[in-house]
């Protein structure tokens, strides 16, 4: 197994709903070690660059709102930007967070525990986590840069 470094954002509904500290609990109690943190205001340029992958999605002008806080009313358009490592943290972190359709993802899960989808057909899924090895190195050095 390799220790490995991976991005998780507490989305805008995530911090709404005052779910900060049960995320970073439920990581933790996973064995991840905390290794970053900061409170970011997510522009549009880093938003889009971010999800640069699902450019031309039906969602994906949504989704740009959505980190951006823009559905929750959000003005300062902040996340909770996160940096965990440890023993494959990359895939950890993706079981603790459940499937990203909160709908599918399994109890006990951040997204099966907290997530849920909007009148209006909007995951409001509390949290971003990495997809993949690439991804996070990627996210990690976007969100922190090459300090984190």
């Amino acid at each position: 197994m390799a220790i490995e470094k991976t991005l998780v954002l507490i989305k805008p509904d995530g911090i709404h709903r005052r779910l900060t500290g049960l995320v970073i609990d439920r990581l933790e109690g996973a064995g991840l070690t905390l290794t970053a943190a900061s409170v970011v205001s997510v522009s549009e340029k880093l938003a889009r660059e971010h999800y640069r992958d699902l450019a031309g999605k039906p969602f994906f002008e949504n989704l740009i709102r959505y980190i951006r806080g823009e559905f929750h009313g959000l003005k300062d358009h902040r996340v909770v930007a996160l940096v965990f490592q440890g023993e494959d943290a990359v895939a950890l972190t993706r079981r603790v967070a459940g499937a990203t359709n909160p709908e599918e993802a399994a109890p006990g899960t951040i997204r099966g525990s907290f997530g849920r989808i909007t009148t209006k057909s909007q995951f409001e899924n509390v949290l971003h986590a990495s997809g993949n090895l690439d991804d996070a190195e990627r996210e990690v050095d976007l969100w922190f840069g090459k300090s984190a």
